[in-house]
């Protein structure tokens, strides 16, 4: 599947993931996000999902889907997790992306993510080669970073590795200044920019006169004018909604046309408004 506009995110949806995930396919969503981590996602259960869908026509090449890998820091051990603790980082990850595979009802991955840096620069570069040799070894498509917020790590990786960086996947909200340094970054060296946390942590975007004057005059709603400068700004968001409506809300994006000189100029302030962290109000 070629790479999407918007991807459901599935953190935090605990049983009634499964459920969810359904609904956001049959709403019309075909990119699907979650997470090798018991902690906060239920991995298994988009899995559950994914079969349902299968087992009424679809096919594996109609969605893109992508896991993470993540490190011993990020989970909570009084629950399972799907390698030895105390293994090398090259078998964490073997062992977490085989887990990963089998809850999937995968062959191979479109994204595999690393969930965050290890404690040392020197772990989270081994887990990065561990990473690129399954992207070699065409496992998985594309691999990423998750929870990186300097440019001069992100920079870092590519060239202490070699490996090309294909995502990075952030908080972009208004407490971090929508990380516009890393994600400005990524549009610059042809990385792709996905965001989470983009419309619940964003009230001042949410409630910016270019957003209400844009959702007045094109008939949508305010999140949905968040999501389109999100697609017009190299920024694929992910969306975690458990309202259908408002899953069919953030598919409705991308028909949207905001191509006109209005719109296009209030699209500019609302950028330069997130690229200056919210300091410049015009």
């Amino acid at each position: 599947m070629a790479y999407p506009k918007i991807i459901y995110g599935t953190a935090w949806k605990e049983s009634k993931t499964t459920d969810l995930v359904v609904a956001a396919i049959q709403q019309g969503f075909r990119a699907i996000d979650t997470a090798g981590q018991p902690k906060h996602y239920k991995e298994d259960l988009v899995g559950a999902a994914l079969k349902k869908m299968y087992d009424q026509g679809f096919k594996r090449e109609d969605f893109y889907i992508q896991t993470k890998f993540t490190p011993l820091s990020g989970h909570d051990l009084s629950k399972p997790i799907p390698y030895t603790k105390d293994a090398p980082i090259p078998q964490q990850i073997s062992q977490s992306f085989a887990s990963s595979l089998r809850n999937l009802h995968a062959d191979t991955l479109d994204a595999y993510i690393l969930h965050g840096p290890f404690p040392r620069p020197e772990q989270t570069l081994e887990a990065w080669l561990s990473l690129a040799r399954l992207r070699a070894e065409g496992k998985v498509r594309l691999i990423g970073i998750s929870n990186i917020y300097d440019v001069a790590s992100v920079r870092a990786l590519h060239e202490a590795s070699g490996e090309k960086v294909d995502i990075v996947q952030n908080r972009w909200y208004q407490g971090n200044g929508w990380n516009a340094d890393v994600w400005q970054y990524c549009v610059k060296n042809g990385i792709v920019f996905q965001s989470f946390w983009t419309l619940s942590s964003s009230p001042r975007l949410l409630a910016h006169h270019a957003v209400e004057t844009l959702a007045h005059t094109k008939g949508c709603t305010p999140q949905q004018v968040v999501f389109k400068l999100c697609q017009t700004s190299g920024i694929t968001p992910l969306a975690g909604s458990t309202s259908t409506e408002h899953m069919r809300h953030g598919l409705e994006v991308q028909e949207l046309d905001f191509s006109d000189e209005e719109s296009a100029t209030l699209l500019e302030q609302l950028r330069h408004f997130v690229l200056s962290g919210g300091r410049n109000y015009a």
